[in-house]
């Protein structure tokens, strides 16, 4: 048995043992059960729960579970609330010892802001950001949805308009969260790993947010639960169905149409699926000989089942394909082209179970997959193949020793294959990896008063590929509450990274994994953070962080010359296969801050936001090997998020009741400023002749024999700065039973020529050199429109 699966096995025992000796302990009076949306059954997340007169309390977890410990017995008052759903009170009694395990059921209510009528109790909003761990934030399918978009609602879009996130360009939807490049995010959907959350070369997520029940951003400093990236961590949790009624929404825009279905299973469960493809290879490419045939698909299916009070299972599966077919004149296929295909598969099972009411369990079997291939028609031989497996184990346990003390701990084991081919004619890359890692951890979270919240974790990871790894992660968090309405939080800790991505300009990316060539990457990250309650339902929030990177690596600009061939085949065509030289190593910081004011309902909701950060890179051989600012690095970001309903603008009716209208407009406005980009521009021009006649040339524009460009210090000179505002006008009208909502929305309405890029053409003219400077932009106006159909 090797060293990995001895460390498996070890961690597995203790998993399965503790709650077992954890059941022995005497039961304490408590309370404990499931949250549940009253409209479609779905397990809420965040729901503050506490005991009237104490400070007894928690919040309900991401299967909707909550447990209060150590209540007084007799008669009791359990305080649920959540913001926009009716508060409730519910009476128990309780007898020594007991434990009551309760269902509960909250119905939406809409908050309206006049002078002012909200519901909720007063300072539940301060409860919330108190209990939220620091730099996290979580967004709804519904507040997604109601940001303007490019032609359709996009999940990383929306999540660009928040503080600290910021993108390349109009056309790509990474994320570059505090400094870090995109592949330091760790994408989750239903607990499986997805590897390429991208659709049409960038421009949209893989996501479909008709099929999200809520999203978990974790900027930095989190928790020693996750692990395996340096940045940040977007936990997406799919619907599980609406479990009291067959529910469907339907979207038809200029791009795309989507489709979700959620369907009751009786009284065992539920089920919800979602299907969306684009139609430009059937629409614009047969109108056009200039677009491609180009589509892409994503497909969602998961099914979630009550095998009893103390059970719950659920399935979930996510496949997701972009297929490219170019060819360079369509009425001419001797002409060439290539075809190009890429895609994900994620499947997962998920098992909770209440051990007894101090202990609630959560285990996973995860699958996930990533593959492209690309083949060159005719004009020159070129062959790509890159594929990724992940195949895990994980599970994690909670126990709640009493309400001022709960561990988490847990462990996950990877199995892990990459496999890149490439054949070019000439040679070929034949790169095969197959490596395994394994990681367990704990986190303590103690509350000694009501002032102080303490967690304190570690992570370990164990590497084995060709060269073995260990790595210890310590974190530390905790929360202060200056007054019953703010409060400060701190947060550091360290992550590794055993994965590498290669990027390829409009190509999916190709993954690599840590070897002996290539260590772990690493980070340290240090954040401070004020939160404080302005009103019922307005936020203040201002965070600091500072972040180390050390042994971070980009593509090897000199892989040409820098890389030799692992062997030669019989007919003496070179073969690489290993990853000596493909990366070049570095080092790095971000630091930075961020101030966000957000209001979450009301007659207007959104938030706006300022951000200021700085990132500097050094890599070996690279500017001397000194520090310089890397292409993502933006100086200042504004965003401003404002979403309302018209009818309510103009209303002076405040304080009347509250009632479904029958119809309304509603509007959505996204505004973005952000310094410009940095980026390498020519010093001085020389010639270079050593022989008679030569031809050299420069990279654009006419050859001019001989004439070369010398670049100034790398990113010394930033892009002018980017501005942009879209708008969105959405009239809904309600039936009985169903909703029709027709939409027009105008990216970019302002028509800004933001710069993507600079090309510098050079001509020869009457025995001169003349230089011109073009500038490429992004996306210019960009109206759409499309109808979402509810029944």
């Amino acid at each position: 048995m090797n060293i990995s699966m001895k460390v498996m096995t070890a961690l597995l025992l203790t998993i399965l043992i503790i709650p077992n000796l954890m059941a022995q302990q005497s039961p304490k009076s408590a309370l404990s059960g499931f949250v549940h949306d009253g409209n479609n059954g779905e397990a809420m997340i965040g729901v503050t729960l506490s005991i009237k007169g104490t400070r007894l309390g928690c919040s309900s977890n991401t299967s909707g579970f909550f447990i209060i410990n150590s209540i007084q017995a007799g008669k009791q008052k359990l305080l649920v609330s959540y913001m926009g759903y009716r508060s409730q009170e519910i009476d128990v009694d309780l007898a020594g010892g007991e434990t009551e395990q309760l269902n509960i059921t909250l119905l939406p209510e809409t908050v309206r802001l006049g002078e002012v009528i909200v519901s909720g109790e007063k300072g539940s909003l301060a409860d919330k950001l108190y209990a939220a761990p620091v730099s996290k934030f979580d967004l709804s399918a519904k507040q997604i949805n109601a940001i303007p978009k490019v032609i359709e609602a996009d999940l990383l879009r929306a999540l660009q308009t928040m503080p600290g996130i910021t993108s390349l360009s109009d056309f790509s939807s990474a994320l570059y969260i505090r400094g870090g490049t995109a592949d330091q995010n760790l994408y989750l959907i239903d607990g499986t790993d997805v590897y390429n959350p991208d659709h049409a070369f960038g421009i949209f997520s893989t996501f479909n947010t008709n099929a999200i029940k809520k999203v978990e951003v974790s900027k930095g400093g989190f928790s020693s639960e996750y692990g395996g990236r340096l940045s940040s961590v977007i936990d997406v949790i799919n619907l599980d169905g609406n479990r009291n009624n067959v529910e469907g929404i339907c979207n038809v825009s200029l791009l795309s149409g989507s489709s979700t279905l959620q369907i009751p299973l009786g009284s065992i469960g539920s089920l919800s699926g979602s299907l969306r493809r684009t139609y430009i290879d059937q629409t614009y490419a047969k109108w056009s000989k200039d677009v491609p045939e180009y589509y892409f698909y994503d497909a969602n299916l998961k099914g979630f089942f009550d095998l009893s009070e103390k059970d719950k299972l659920s399935v979930s599966y996510f496949n997701s394909r972009d297929n490219l077919d170019y060819q360079l004149n369509k009425d001419k296929p001797e002409s060439g082209g290539f075809t190009y295909e890429w895609g994900n598969k994620t499947g997962s099972v998920n098992w909770k179970h209440i051990f007894n009411q101090n202990v609630f369990g959560s285990f996973w079997f995860t699958g996930s997959g990533f593959d492209s291939d690309l083949r060159v028609k005719q004009l020159f031989k070129l062959s790509d193949r890159n594929e990724l497996t992940d195949y895990a184990f994980k599970a994690s346990l909670e126990y709640y020793a009493d309400n001022d003390l709960s561990v988490k701990f847990g462990a996950e084991h990877k199995f892990l294959r990459f496999m890149f081919a490439e054949d070019w004619g000439n040679g070929r890359v034949d790169f095969k990896n197959k490596c395994k890692l394994t990681t367990g951890y704990l986190d303590v979270h103690w509350t000694p008063d009501i002032l102080w919240d303490f967690t304190a974790g570690v992570r370990a990871g164990y590497f084995s590929g060709d060269k073995d790894y260990f790595n210890p992660e310590p974190r530390f968090s905790m929360k202060y509450r200056l007054t019953s309405t703010s409060s400060i939080k701190f947060a550091t800790g360290r992550y590794f990274q055993y994965l590498n991505r290669i990027p390829r300009m409009f190509l999916a990316s190709i993954w690599t994994s840590t070897d002996k060539y290539t260590k772990p990457s690493m980070s340290d990250h240090f954040i401070l953070s004020y939160q404080k309650q302005l009103t019922d339902i307005i936020q203040l929030e201002v965070e600091a962080y500072y972040k180390t990177y050390k042994d971070i690596y980009q593509f090897n600009q000199n892989l040409n010359v820098s890389i030799t061939p692992g062997y030669y085949t019989s007919d003496g065509l070179p073969v690489y296969n290993s990853t000596e030289n493909i990366f070049t190593r570095g080092d790095g910081n971000s630091r930075g801050f961020e101030i966000l004011l957000r209001k979450e309902a009301g007659t207007f909701n959104g938030w706006l936001s300022y951000t200021y950060s700085k990132t500097k890179n050094s890599f070996d051989g690279i500017n001397h090997s000194n520090e310089y600012a890397p292409r993502h690095d933006r100086s200042s970001v504004v965003n401003f998020v404002l979403n309302g309903d018209l009818g309510d603008l103009f209303s002076l009716e405040f304080d009347k009741p509250l009632e479904k209208k029958q119809s309304s407009w509603t509007f959505g406005l996204n505004f973005v400023y952000a310094t410009g980009q940095p980026i390498t521009t020519p010093a001085s021009a020389y010639y270079v002749n050593t022989i008679p006649d030569d031809q050299g040339e420069v990279s654009l524009g006419q050859a001019i024999p001989g004439y070369k460009m010398y670049p100034k210090t790398i990113n010394s000179y930033r892009l002018p700065a980017y501005v942009r505002m879209d708008i969105c006008l959405t009239y809904e009208k309600n039936y009985s039973g169903w909703s029709i909502a027709p939409y027009i929305q105008i990216f970019n309405i302002g028509n800004r020529k933001n710069t993507w890029f600079i090309n510098y053409k050079s001509e020869l003219a009457e025995n001169r050199i003349v230089q011109t400077v073009e500038k490429v932009n992004m996306l210019p106006l960009l109206p759409s429109i499309g109808v979402n159909i509810k029944f």
